[in-house]
Order: structure tokens, then C-alpha cells, then sequence
């Protein structure tokens, strides 16, 4: 039976989760009042204003209820505007706000910040390779 650490998913599962650790650990101690999940939800619909919730749910890799819980934290925060749709009284419109923009602007660069200090030492082709594979593997996944 092979170990656990020689799986390959393991290792990539174990990679993420330290880095989402470090990143966190980043906001907090940059007085960030933001988690890494509230980041993903507030970056997809700056990127993407007319998104539904069940698509963004879909990519950011969240169930409906968490990504609900997150846009209820988001709105309290007055990162983010949700009304009812006026077209689709069941639908939401999703805005990220002023203050919104700009905690993702400030943001950006620790991100940048923590990318480099977890890239650092590797070889930009090594991770234009394991990019490639990652890919592979969700497509793979997909079918």
C-alpha cells in the first residue's frame, strides 16, 4: 500500500492548504478584515459583474450555501451590494463597492507579495509545466 505522502493528489492537496494558510495568516497580519475566500468571492465578481451566485459558487469552487454565507459577511462589510433583481425577482444583483475595489486593490499586491515568497526558488518552467499538468488533470476530471 503506498504512503501517503508519495501520492501525488496528497502532496497538491498538502501544497494548497499551506498556502492558503500562509496567505491568511498574510491579510491578517497586514490588517487585512478579509479572508482568502472572501478575496476569491469579491476578485470573480469584479472580473465578472453579471455572474449569477449559482455560477459564481461554480468558480470559486464553493457550494451555494457557503458562497451565500460569504456575500452575507461581504454585504455586512459593505464590501459588496445585493438587491433583487428587477428582471428575475428569485435573482440577486451582486456590486462590489467602492470600498470593495479597493480592499481588492490593496490586496492585490500582498497577494503578488505572497505568490513570489511561495514561488520563490522554483524554476519558471517547472511551474509552467506543473501548470499544465494541473490543467490536464481538471480536464481530465471534467470529462
Amino acid at each position: 500500500m503506498e504512503k501517503l505522502e508519495t501520492i501525488v493528489f496528497y502532496a497538491m492537496d498538502r501544497a494548497i492548504r499551506s498556502y492558503r494558510q500562509y496567505a491568511q495568516q498574510q491579510l491578517k497580519k497586514n490588517d487585512f478584515a478579509i479572508t482568502i475566500d472572501q478575496w476569491l468571492v469579491i476578485k470573480c465578481l469584479i472580473e465578472n459583474p453579471d455572474v449569477t451566485q449559482v455560477e459564481l459558487s461554480e468558480r470559486v469552487f464553493k457550494d451555494n450555501a457557503s458562497v451565500t454565507r460569504i456575500l452575507g459577511l461581504l454585504v455586512k462589510a459593505k464590501f459588496v451590494k445585493r438587491r433583487v433583481s428587477k428582471s428575475d425577482r428569485r435573482r440577486f444583483e451582486l456590486t462590489v463597492t467602492e470600498l470593495g475595489h479597493q480592499t481588492i486593490q490593496a490586496v492585490d499586491q500582498l497577494v503578488i507579495r505572497n505568490r513570489a515568497y511561495a514561488l520563490d526558488g522554483i524554476d519558471p518552467q517547472e511551474i509552467a509545466i506543473a501548470h499544465k499538468v494541473m490543467l490536464a488533470i481538471t480536464d481530465n476530471c471534467s470529462r
